[in-house]
């Protein structure tokens, strides 16, 4: 009711003077208010209606601001998480928006990066704090934890040595120390870089091992889910 303008029913049942039908029409639409508090889908509506209003309003034009709807993946595993993360990090690489990762802006790579040249951070930053990957001093040989686990230097170098392989013109290849990274994932390392490259077809629903994306089909009754022949690569 702070967002939005409500419904005349629902302040008609606040002042209490409804009726015992209109009381229950007015708690089905509240349930309905509630629900969208926790639908990604409703949030993302709101988000991008407020963002694209605004854009006009500065463009002083009229209509479609967003290509088409946001799309959403299941990351079902560290490994998949490991891939989703490197493939956004090279978004201005591919897009030709910056040469290297670290020069990528308002990406996680650079925040890393940043941070490894810093001793500290700075007075009176706003940046929120990332994540950090696991700690090469406190790794145990817990093989089943372990995997899709890898120190944040790892990652650097691992991004780095794609974007070098993903430039246009050139076929590249991921170099020694990167590739180290996808063998101790036990990741294809062709797979991977297919990954990368630009995608032109649908996205599928969600990214994992075979034996995941099985039981995420079943677990959101679909009969099947797209992207198991790519999940046998990767490993």
């Amino acid at each position: 009711m702070r967002l939005f303008s409500g419904h005349p029913l629902v302040t008609r049942w606040q002042a209490g003077v409804t009726n015992p039908a209109e009381t229950l029409r007015a708690l089905e639409i509240i349930e309905g208010w509630r629900t969208r508090l926790f639908d990604l889908g409703w949030l993302m509506k709101c988000l991008n209606e407020y963002l694209a209003r605004r854009a006009n309003a500065e463009d002083r034009c009229t209509g479609r601001f967003w290509e088409s709807r946001y799309k959403s993946q299941a990351l079902l595993d560290e490994k998949s998480l490991l891939r989703c993360m490197a493939y956004v990090d090279l978004n201005p690489v591919r897009a030709g928006l910056a040469e290297t990762p670290e020069t990528s802006d308002y990406t996680s790579i650079q925040q890393r990066s940043t941070a490894l040249k810093q001793s500290r951070p700075e007075e009176g930053t706003t940046t929120p704090q990332l994540l950090p990957f696991v700690d090469e001093h406190t790794i145990e040989a817990e093989e089943e934890d372990m995997v899709g686990r890898v120190r944040l230097l790892d990652y650097l170098e691992l991004v780095d040595a794609t974007g070098r392989a993903l430039i246009a013109g050139k076929r590249g290849a991921i170099s020694a120390e990167a590739a180290g990274v996808l063998e101790r994932l036990n990741i294809d390392q062709r797979a991977w870089l297919r990954h990368m490259a630009p995608r032109q077809c649908r996205a599928p629903l969600a990214l994992g091992s075979l034996v995941r994306l099985k039981a995420f089909a079943a677990s959101t009754g679909h009969r099947w889910v797209s992207g198991q022949r790519f999940a046998c690569a990767l490993g």
